[in-house]
């Protein structure tokens, strides 16, 4: 493999200016709960509301910009997420035509965002993979560009422009956790920050469930991960040397710790984060990096494209861990109003009913007994046991099938 250099200052100032007017100076915001919780100064980049939902509309920007003339040929991907909207945004404001591979089952709502902003979305496969098979394939057949989404110097300096505005934002910025997927964002940052301040330490953080970068073996076969938009299993020809160059640590972090850093950020700074952006928060969290002991520490939150089909399990997951949800099993008389008593014991007690299924089979009850499985709402951990109590002095049976726990984040 042969080392591409780093886009030097210039090739980043043009990308950056090939995205004026489009491309949005982001946010930063403090987290206290975060600065709390870590015991350092931390600030959210909320690259979550960029347009198109996350940072690739930078490097897609300056992609486009930079081909010129060519630009008429028209522009094609292989992708099903954050990639391919910008990119079909980008040939939208430029006008020019845009085809997306998408492989079989890709998620309706990424694709018809294409649509949306003028993209012909074509089926590519049954694979990621195949889809980019299928876009270069495409492009050798019609000239058409084929615009990788990280493998390019193009795109990594214009993903430099976020480590530009953090350093206009964050005169004491010291350390910076990012999430590292292809690498395209995470060393076009670095390079931006550590060319300035070479002093900064930038942290790339990657799932453990794909996680080259921390050189842990590549898993076969599909990744299933919250955060599948950082799931690359090969670094790229151009990122890889630049990542290993620029970036001071890798680190990488678990299911649980993403789904809780979703959680906190919507719940505490009210942002819909989606896993590949909220595991620098995770590995806050998690005690896998810790926020610098003076100065800022900025997490940069890469994206905000939610899978909604996510979201009830990740709240209901997040409700039981904070005490505020909870499962019972109760026996009761299997006679005309032995439910309705049950319910309103319950309901006295303060506890909200979500859902309530009778149990007969596979249960050792007695021959005039029913079993009952209700899900409540409570206020916290003291209350669900006060529920469970008034159950029990009502004369019923009661099994907390599913304990409970009461965490810190909870309150």
């Amino acid at each position: 493999m042969v080392a591409r250099p780093a886009p030097d200052d210039d090739a980043i100032a043009r990308a950056r200016a090939a995205g004026s007017g489009i491309v949005k100076h982001t946010p930063v915001t403090a987290s206290a709960a975060l600065s709390e919780l870590c015991g350092g100064a931390v600030v959210l980049k909320a690259e979550n509301l960029q347009r198109t939902g996350s940072f690739k509309i930078r490097g897609a920007m300056a992609k486009l910009d930079s081909l010129g003339t060519d630009r008429s040929r028209g522009v094609t991907a292989g992708s099903a997420g954050n990639h391919a909207q910008a990119l079909a945004f980008a040939a939208r404001h430029f006008g020019i035509r845009c085809e997306i591979f998408v492989p079989a089952g890709a998620p309706i709502g990424k694709t018809e965002a294409c649509r949306g902003y003028g993209a012909d979305v074509i089926e590519g496969g049954a694979s990621l993979s195949e889809a980019v098979s299928a876009a270069r394939a495409r492009a050798a057949e019609t000239g058409m560009t084929f615009c990788h989404p990280y493998d390019d110097p193009v795109i990594v300096a214009g993903q430099a422009s976020l480590g530009l505005e953090l350093l206009e934002d964050l005169p004491d910025l010291r350390r910076v956790l990012i999430p590292l997927g292809g690498g395209g964002l995470a060393c076009g940052t670095a390079i931006a920050i550590k060319r300035a301040r070479p002093e900064v330490k930038v942290i790339g953080v990657q799932t453990e469930a794909c996680a080259p970068y921390a050189n842990q073996p590549v898993p076969d076969g599909p990744v299933l991960t919250l955060a599948d938009g950082i799931a690359v299993k090969l670094p790229g020809e151009t990122t890889k040397p630049l990542v290993e160059q620029w970036i001071d640590d890798v680190v990488t972090v678990d299911e649980e710790a993403i789904a809780d850093s979703m959680m906190l950020l919507m719940e505490r700074a009210k942002l819909s984060v989606e896993g590949a952006g909220a595991v620098g928060v995770a590995a806050l969290m998690s005690e896998r990096a810790a926020p610098a002991r003076s100065g800022t520490t900025c997490v940069v939150l890469s994206g905000g494209n939610v899978d909604l089909g996510v979201l009830p399990g990740l709240i209901r997951r997040h409700e039981t861990q904070a005490g505020r949800r909870m499962i019972l099993f109760v026996r009761i008389s299997d006679r005309p109003g032995g439910l309705a008593t049950l319910l309103t014991i319950l309901a006295a007690a303060g506890a909200n009913i979500i859902e309530v299924e009778h149990v007969r089979e596979g249960v050792d009850l007695h021959v005039r007994e029913t079993g009952v499985q209700v899900v409540l709402e409570v206020r916290n951990r003291a209350h669900a046991e006060s529920v469970r109590d008034a159950a029990a002095a009502g004369g019923y049976e009661v099994t907390e099938l599913l304990a409970s726990r009461w965490g810190a984040l909870g309150t």
